[in-house]
């Protein structure tokens, strides 16, 4: 006897493309490949790169405003240029982690305050404990990864806003910090008796043939290896996916809150990473360390182009933010500026690098 049921209608499963709604690595590259089809493509294009145009515009308008000694432009001094970027690493490493994080969708508060407490961490452990090198770097890179990951669940299984999350995170990373230290900065001393750190941490605060700090070249490390997996693993696709729409990326069955644990964690490494950074140059860790560091992190990130809303970004415009700002900060400090003055065109920049994210989705 023929069986004449019909059997139920599989579910619906939208399949949505790696990048849907997002301007995704390897999408992104293949359109540069190809003659644009409409002035939207060609506007795509255009802000793609506003961040390397505008640091080119930010980098010519120093070197005509630096001051001058004996006919040598300041600005353009090896040990000025090395300065800049020695400056940057801190934020640009910071940065790094942020940009997964608002490519996700999201935003992370809590970065400057584990910055001071890695900071500290890094200076009790090698200090009062006597611990070396690696064990407490290691431990505090275990604790930067628990927190962002611990923020990261709170986001995704409780679906609490990564704004409300983070900023808890914040009091509560500078509350450890505090505790830790008693409130006090820690100062690193170097040698081999009790009560001082290895001699080689000292490195850090050193250069590499007196030209290239070595936190600067830690910091441009960092940031090719996160320009690779941004453009090259399906990690960084998953991260695009879920920031363009989540819901969809959900269907189609990118591992949505194991990519956003992930995303988190990663910030909370790299933010500890830039708190043992800060230690080794100003040889202390103080649970103060790193307030407001956040915020720069968060306008290197937009003035590189990626978008508040998510899914729409690149790394190469975070490293150049980064050092538009850093970029920025050095000229008017050389200029004598106000230090008041400078937090207003500093601010003015900001809100002329949403502007023209504002305009891109205008024209999108």
């Amino acid at each position: 006897m023929t069986d004449t049921r019909v059997p139920p209608p599989e579910p619906a499963v939208t399949e949505v493309p790696p990048t849907a709604g997002t301007v995704g690595p390897r999408g992104a590259t293949a359109r540069w490949l190809r003659r644009p089809r409409s002035r939207r493509e060609l506007a795509d294009r255009l802000f793609a790169v506003q961040s390397l145009f505008a640091l080119l515009v930010v980098f010519v308008v120093a070197i005509a405003a630096s001051p001058r000694r004996d006919g040598e432009i300041l600005f353009l001094t090896a040990g000025n240029l090395g300065n800049i970027v020695r400056a940057v690493s801190e934020i640009g490493i910071i940065a790094i982690g942020m940009t997964f994080v608002i490519l996700l969708g999201g935003i992370d508060l809590s970065v400057g305050a584990i910055l001071g407490l890695s900071a500290v961490g890094t200076a009790t452990l090698m200090v009062d404990s006597g611990l070396g090198i690696l064990p407490a770097v290691a431990a505090v890179l275990a604790i930067g990864a628990l927190f962002g990951a611990l923020q990261g669940y709170a986001v995704a299984r409780l679906g609490i806003q990564s704004f409300i999350v983070t900023l808890a995170g914040l009091q509560v990373a500078r509350g450890i910090a505090r505790i830790w230290s008693g409130g006090l900065g820690i100062p690193i001393a170097y040698g081999d008796g009790p009560q001082e750190a290895p001699p080689a941490f000292e490195l850090l605060n050193g250069s590499i043939n007196g030209v290239l700090p070595v936190p600067a070249v830690l910091f441009v490390l960092i940031g090719v290896a996160a320009v690779v997996v941004l453009r090259t693993t399906a990690f960084a696709r998953h991260v695009y996916a879920i920031g363009g729409n989540e819901k969809a990326a959900r269907l189609s069955g990118v591992p949505v809150t194991r990519v956003k644990v992930a995303v988190f964690a990663v910030a909370g490494i790299l933010a500890a990473v830039a708190g043992v950074v800060h230690a080794g140059q100003l040889n202390q860790g103080s649970p103060n360390d790193g307030a407001g560091y956040e915020l720069d992190a968060i306008a290197a990130v937009v003035i590189g182009g990626t978008s508040l809303a998510g899914g729409s970004g690149s790394m190469g415009g975070t490293l150049a933010g980064a050092l538009l700002l850093g970029i920025l900060n050095n000229i008017l400090a050389l200029n004598n500026i106000d230090a008041n003055v400078q937090l207003l065109i500093k601010g003015l920049v900001i809100v002329l690098a949403a502007a023209l994210q504002k305009l891109r989705r205008g024209i999108a």
